[in-house]
């Protein structure tokens, strides 16, 4: 059986076997293969896959925040059962994190971001400076204006310019920003890709959120949506990685590079989300928001 670092070597997330549970990402990701326990460890029995040879795994679980299931993949009630005593993470996931369909609340013995993330929502001030900062993020400085309607607004024409400029650089005729929510395949095809991407980044963000401990509910700039603060996260990447993933899935479907366009959407971003580790950077941003140090010593 094999065992140790070299598991999922590459992959996002777990760079060694023993990291601190507080400060580690640990990120490990499976597909195409069953997880069960055997004498009291986790155990992958994998087929083989472009990200893992076929084989028989032993999982160092205890280094380990959040197993990530992709396509292909199996589990047994002892894995759930060994997973909650140890604080350990399970998210049901598409190919590369571009799907997150499910992430049960066992998981972290720490309330860090969670507080530090209710103590900023619920202090009218701190949750504006808190938008302010996501806003300095995007913008790539800190901007004067305190009102966030206006700061609302200025993003708006942000990213309405940001939509021609990349669409231009992809040679993609651009006719504005449209999508309907009750008929979402009669927008054009760059809506329709815009659609996709944006779904699988806010997927990533979700596993993020999820991963550190944050309430998905409480937005600083996204209000009522019950995942609004995944969405304040998403939103900066959508400069970045958004919207050259949809631009570039539709001028490979007009250059014949393929028939689907969802399916080249997905296939970009599961590429894209490993090789910019997306989930980590997002983990960290988190922490970054809410001042979050969790460096110091072992769980």
């Amino acid at each position: 059986m094999n065992v140790g670092p070299g598991l999922m070597h590459g992959r996002l997330g777990l760079a060694a076997s023993r990291i601190p549970h507080t400060d580690r990402h640990g990120l490990l990701w499976l597909e195409y293969g069953k997880l069960s326990v055997e004498d009291g460890t986790l155990r992958f029995v994998a087929a083989k896959s472009e990200t893992l040879d076929a084989g028989d795994y032993a999982i160092p679980y205890q280094a380990v925040s959040m197993i990530l299931l992709g396509p292909g993949t199996s589990i047994t009630q002892d894995v759930l059962r060994l997973c909650a005593r140890h604080g350990t993470l399970i998210a049901a996931v598409g190919e590369g994190g571009v799907k997150s369909y499910t992430a049960p609340p066992l998981g972290q013995g720490r309330s860090d971001v969670a507080r530090a993330h209710a103590e900023r929502w619920a202090d009218p001030k701190r949750r504006l400076d808190t938008a302010r900062r996501l806003y300095a993020w995007r913008f790539g400085r800190v901007l004067p204006h305190r009102d966030i309607e206006t700061l609302r607004g200025i993003e708006g024409a942000r990213i309405k310019e940001s939509y021609k400029l990349v669409a231009q650089r992809f040679g993609i005729e651009w006719h504005g920003r449209r999508y309907d929510r009750q008929n979402p395949t009669a927008a054009d095809l760059p809506n329709q890709a815009l659609n996709h991407a944006a779904t699988f980044v806010e997927a990533a963000a979700d596993l993020a959120v999820a991963a550190v401990g944050a309430l998905p509910p409480l937005g600083f700039i996204h209000e009522d949506s019950s995942n609004a603060f995944t969405l304040d996260v998403s939103d900066l990447y959508r400069v970045d990685l958004t919207l050259p993933l949809a631009f570039g899935a539709v001028r490979a479907f007009g250059d014949g590079e393929t028939d689907n366009l969802e399916r080249e959407v997905r296939r970009r971003a599961a590429k894209l989300f490993r090789q910019e580790k997306l989930v980590p950077r997002m983990i960290d941003r988190i922490k970054e928001l809410f001042d979050v140090d969790d460096r110091g010593g072992d769980a």
